[in-house]
């Protein structure tokens, strides 16, 4: 299994980190070309609004769609942001892959980061793991189709729809490879401990 981590802008280096600990060959996606071999897509935090337009100039933007059809797409922060139906910014194209509207920033400033722990429901089991917020975005609205695999405050921060999940928070400082294994498990491929 390869996974691609797109590498536009943000903090995709982290995921590399992770994925490399799994023992998983990845590849930083930065041309269309670069999705070729990949069998999956992390779309990490970032500046949502860069990110947006870097997938125009780069040329990656269809061929991200065209990659989503068949496979699994994890949208981290930005990445959630970019992944939604609808976001509350117009300097923000979405790629429109999973039915929710998304607002940027929500969870406030810089300054109002936060780490909470979570309780995700990962393959009918629940498994911990420390959710770190950083200028994160707030799920406004959803679909019904939406599976919400975590909360805060009763509100989604970790969803599921169809091959697609996508974060509020940023699983690759959580200190565990939770959220990175679950998503790996959407290929139905073994992954290596």
């Amino acid at each position: 299994m390869t996974v691609g981590i797109l590498s536009l802008q943000g903090a995709y280096a982290l995921h590399g980190e992770i994925l490399r600990s799994m023992d998983v060959s990845l590849q930083y996606v930065r041309y269309p070309k670069d999705l070729e071999n990949c069998d999956s897509l992390i779309i990490p935090g970032g500046e949502s609004t860069t990110i947006s337009k870097l997938l125009d100039e780069s040329g990656l933007r269809q061929a991200v769609l065209d990659f989503a059809k068949q496979r699994s797409i994890l949208g981290t922060c930005a990445g959630m942001i970019l992944m939604a139906k609808d976001a509350d910014d117009d300097k923000v194209n979405p790629l429109r892959l999973i039915d929710m509207k998304v607002s940027r920033n929500a969870y406030g400033r810089q300054v109002d980061s936060f780490t909470t722990n979570l309780e995700m429901s990962l393959n009918g089991s629940t498994v911990s793991t420390k959710g770190v917020f950083i200028r994160a975005p707030r799920i406004i609205s959803f679909g019904q189709d939406l599976e919400i695999l975590a909360k805060v405050n009763d509100e989604p921060v970790l969803v599921k729809q169809g091959l697609h999940m996508a974060s509020s928070f940023h699983p690759e400082l959580s200190g565990n490879n939770n959220v990175h294994r679950y998503f790996l498990s959407l290929n139905r491929k073994p992954v290596s401990t």
